[in-house]
Formats: structure tokens, C-alpha cells, sequence
């Protein structure tokens, strides 16, 4: 029989935006720092006693190359004993190393896993392909890693390498989602971010970065307004409704999550936070990425035994706003129990590190409300999503 599995801690930095606070920060130092953070708080882990690291990365071809996991346990000072892989989903990565590494503990193979993503979409490079024969006469073009479809292989149907604000304009446009749905939930996504931050609901997960003045996350607009969204010209068809206010940013940014077995209370000096009940993965056709969620939490809600009946928190990756209207509207629940805490349109979506981000906050949403039963989950680019489960450790029967 598997073994119970549990959220002990959850950490992150603030995210940066795009080309700003963290732009000078390299992603495996991000991803170190989480990773020394979270070892640093469970007073009685021995840091060689941390049977694995399973980090998320989606883009990989920078700085963060060479398996960025492993470079984050060395430049944190773990024990070179101590291995590490690195899990590309590409948005879900993170929450994909998290699926990965509560499995190795169900199944009795390790006792503690970290596990997290990072990723620096400001530092992330250009490549150029490599010529076909020797010195070619022709010119070169320079293809930016930082987001979406590139050097795209020639046989893949031109339908589902849209770009992925065009695809999410066939989704709205499928799942009839309007302009103004879109800006009021982004302006919620603000609101609530910002109400979190002035509460004090995210200052115990966040690890600040040496050397940054950034004490909260950097792309929150506490001042915006119905009229400041509504003026906005969409971005990928002239009478589109896909804008850069209803579209997460690009962000830098690392997160983190301690797993462990119900046994490794003893050995972390820590009180599990949340179980991980059930985990779900799902795909459809790639133009439709930002839908795959609702197929994703559905098989994860029947792993676990419940319904959304049951569900009082979700934390929903919002990529985009119209894509998160349209889950919520698939799922049939009552919006108000998504993203309390703001959402990553407001917060930021680093790729890699968003899903145990939003892992992480519901870990946290959970505990402080005192509700037993929370969701996380996260939309893939090339129409993938997956979902996560948890139950509140401290009110399960």
C-alpha cells in the first residue's frame, strides 16, 4: 500500500519582473538559494538525509543548463551525495517535479524529497542554430528562448503552433469568454495579491534575495482599475481581447516545497502541513492548452475520493485570464474560492517555478483558513495540464 505524503514547507522569492529586480540574478543561484532556504527551516533535517532534488525548468538553455537541479544542490552546500534531476513540462514543471518526488516517497523509495522549479525568463538566451553545411553565405537569425514555439519542426500541423496568445483567443472564442470576464478577473488578481501582501499572508513563505532590493512580488499593480484594463489594445489580433493586463507577465523567479512520509516528522522537526491525496495529468489538442486543467483536477479530484463539492480553495495557474474564466466555468465552481491570494497574473509566472508556487500557496491558503480540501492547477503550453490534490493536514478525519 503507498505511503501518506506530505507538504512539510513551502518557500519561494518574490518574482521579478521582466528585465527588472532579478534580471541580474542567475537562475541556479535562484533555485540554490530556495533550496538551502528550505533546508535551513526544518531544524532537525541532516542535510545528507535528503534523499532527492526534482527541480522544474522549462527553458534550460542558458544558465540554467546541465541539469539545474544538481547545480542548485551543489551551490546550496548540500552534500555531494545528495542527487538531483531537472523535470521540463514547461509551465508545469515544478509541479511535475512535486508529482514526481511525492511518488518516490509513496512508493517507500526515499523519506524526503525537495522539490521546485526556478527559472529567469530576463536571462534566458538567444540561440542560433547551427548551419547545415559550412560557412554559409546566407544570414542567421537569433531565436529568443524566453517563451513559446521556436525553430519549430517543419511537420508539426500550423494549427497547434499558434502563438500562445493566439490560442488563447480560439479558446475564448470556443469556450465564449468576454473581454470584459477577462479584465474583471485580472483585476481581482491584482486586488487579492495585493491584499495578501499588505496582509502578511506571503511573509513567511518568502526568501529574500542577497544583494536585491525586492521585498514583494514585482508585477503587482495595486493601483489599477476597471478603466486602466479596458483601455489596453489587444496584443494578437486587432479584435482580439487578449491583452498584456489579462495575460500573466514575464517573470524570474525559484519556489519550493519540502515533501516528506508521515515518518520524516521526526527527522524534519517539522508538523506536516498538507497531504497530497490525489494527482492528475491530462492533454488535448495544443491550440487549447490553457483547458487542459479542467481534465487534469477532475482525475485528480476522483484519485483523491472527493468532488468539488468538497473543495474550498483552488490556486489556478492563470497564464491567462481567459483561459482560467473558462476552466472555472468548466469545473461549475464559485470563483471566489480561486486564487484568494492573487494569481499569476498579478504574482508572475516564472515558468518553472510556478507550479509548486501555486502548490505552496495553497499549502499555505489552506492551513491559515482552516479548510480541509484545496486544488492546485497549472495549463501547459502545447496543450498539457496537471493538478494536484491536497488535504489540510490538520483537520483530516
Amino acid at each position: 500500500m503507498d505511503n501518506d505524503v506530505f507538504v512539510y514547507d513551502a518557500v519561494r522569492t518574490p518574482f521579478g519582473k521582466f528585465g527588472g529586480a532579478l534580471a541580474g540574478s542567475r537562475p541556479d543561484d535562484l533555485a540554490a538559494l530556495v533550496v538551502r532556504a528550505i533546508v535551513d527551516r526544518a531544524p532537525d533535517l541532516d542535510p545528507a538525509r535528503v534523499d532527492e532534488i526534482v527541480l522544474g525548468n522549462a527553458n534550460g538553455a542558458g544558465e540554467d543548463n546541465r541539469n539545474v537541479a544538481r547545480m542548485a544542490g551543489l551551490l546550496a552546500g548540500l552534500p555531494t551525495s545528495v542527487p538531483a534531476t531537472t523535470v521540463n513540462r514547461l509551465c508545469g514543471s515544478s509541479l511535475d517535479a512535486a508529482i514526481i518526488g511525492s511518488r518516490q516517497i509513496a512508493l517507500g523509495e526515499a523519506e524526503v524529497i525537495i522539490a521546485g522549479g526556478a527559472e529567469s525568463m530576463s536571462r534566458a538566451p538567444w540561440v542560433l542554430p547551427k548551419p547545415g553545411k559550412p560557412f554559409p553565405a546566407s544570414d542567421a537569425t537569433l531565436v529568443s528562448t524566453t517563451l513559446g514555439w521556436r525553430l519549430v519542426n517543419p511537420n508539426m500541423p500550423a494549427q497547434w503552433t499558434v502563438s500562445l496568445g493566439e490560442a488563447t483567443e480560439q479558446l475564448r472564442e470556443r469556450e465564449q469568454v468576454t473581454r470584459e470576464e477577462q479584465d474583471e478577473f485580472a483585476l481581482r488578481s491584482h486586488q487579492a495579491a495585493a491584499a495578501a501582501w499588505d496582509g502578511g499572508f506571503y511573509d513567511g513563505q518568502i526568501v529574500p534575495i542577497p544583494g536585491v532590493n525586492l521585498a514583494r512580488d514585482e508585477s503587482i499593480r495595486a493601483d489599477t482599475t476597471p478603466e486602466k484594463l479596458a483601455a489596453l489594445k489587444p496584443v494578437f489580433r486587432a479584435d482580439g481581447t487578449v491583452t498584456a493586463g489579462n495575460a500573466s507577465p514575464l517573470n524570474d523567479g525559484a519556489s519550493a516545497v519540502l515533501l516528506g512520509s508521515a515518518a520524516a516528522e521526526s527527522r524534519l522537526g517539522l508538523a506536516p502541513l498538507a497531504r497530497i491525496a490525489g494527482r492528475g495529468g491530462a492533454a488535448n489538442d495544443p491550440q487549447f492548452f490553457g483547458f487542459a486543467p479542467v481534465e487534469a483536477a477532475n482525475i485528480a479530484l476522483k484519485r483523491a475520493g472527493i468532488s468539488w463539492a468538497d473543495v474550498s480553495a483552488v490556486e489556478l495557474n492563470e497564464a491567462f485570464a481567459a483561459q482560467s474564466v473558462a476552466c472555472i466555468k468548466a469545473w461549475g465552481i464559485d470563483p471566489a474560492i480561486v486564487n484568494q491570494h492573487g494569481g499569476a497574473i498579478a504574482i508572475g509566472h516564472p515558468l518553472g517555478a510556478s507550479g509548486t508556487r501555486i502548490l505552496g500557496t495553497l499549502t499555505r491558503s489552506l492551513a491559515h483558513a482552516g479548510q480541509r480540501w484545496g486544488v492546485a492547477a497549472i495549463c501547459i503550453g502545447v496543450g498539457q495540464g496537471l493538478a494536484v490534490v491536497l488535504e489540510n493536514a490538520r483537520s483530516s478525519s
